[in-house]
């Protein structure tokens, strides 16, 4: 299979320092940075892993993004999910291939992307038309229009009521998870998990004493901190910086729908 550059394609340049810039192939086009211009021309038809010379002598590698790469670059409508916590999402879910989700709201589809990507059958609800349509958007730039055939992103809002039955998993991006809690529990089969992304712990508090009105048990709240090292030879130390608290992790198993 061949790994060179074509017209459409992701493309993410690094510096020097490790910044990073997401940019899309097409002819004649132009990426510009305040140290420089690379011509996309040069990076068509080359290998992944090509160093190119900016205008102002300033050196870029070119690979093709990572799922994470992309969430965090992407375009975006809504606050994005974040790759420390997607990763363990995806296990408190335990999804696997051909799994029925229903996610509420897409926001601005980095869940949705891990989701299908994972080989999951996605049906969103989310309430705002520029928020779906930024999500189909993302998901086909990233996954490709095939991926489109598992995802169906209907405007409705979960607090009302759910599309569909027999849900293997129900994965909530909301501001009130707890006001769909009553509705999970029609839409999940018996042993289905439910999962629900909250910045607050007064939130994930109300959502625990919901799941224990509604049937669910086996209830557990984690949050995922990510500390990174530097690394220099013998000089190691943690990073000064890192990544603490994003949001709460909420799932549960419903044993009496």
């Amino acid at each position: 299979m061949s790994r060179q550059f074509v017209v459409g394609d992701q493309v993410l340049l690094v510096d020097r320092k490790q910044r990073r810039y997401l940019v899309e192939l097409e002819v004649g086009a132009e990426f510009h940075s305040h140290t420089g211009v690379i011509t996309h021309d040069e990076i068509l038809g080359a290998d992944e892993g090509i160093v190119l010379r900016s205008s102002r002598g300033s050196m870029f590698t070119a690979f093709r993004p990572t799922m994470a790469d992309y969430v965090l670059k992407m375009p975006r409508g809504a606050q994005v999910i974040y790759p420390k916590d997607l990763g363990p999402l995806l296990m408190l879910a335990d999804v696997f291939p051909g799994a029925r989700i229903l996610e509420s709201g897409v926001g601005s589809g980095a869940l949705s992307m891990t989701l299908l990507r994972a080989g999951a059958v996605v049906t969103g609800h989310e309430i705002r038309d520029d928020f779906a349509a930024r999500a189909v958007a993302n998901v086909t730039t990233m996954l490709g229009d095939d991926a489109l055939g598992r995802y169906d992103v209907q405007m409705r809002n979960a607090y009302e009521g759910i599309s569909g039955s027999d849900y293997d998993r129900v994965i909530l991006d909301l501001p009130e998870p707890w006001e769909v809690v009553p509705h999970a529990a029609q839409a999940l089969h018996a042993g289905g998990i439910i999962v629900a992304y909250t910045p607050s712990i007064v939130q994930a508090t109300r959502f625990r004493t919901a799941l224990d009105v509604h049937g669910f048990r086996f209830a557990e709240t984690i949050e995922v901190l990510n500390r990174t090292w530097h690394v220099d030879g013998d000089a190691v130390r943690p990073d000064h910086r890192m990544v603490a608290h994003t949001a709460f992790l909420t799932h549960a198993r419903l044993l009496l729908p």
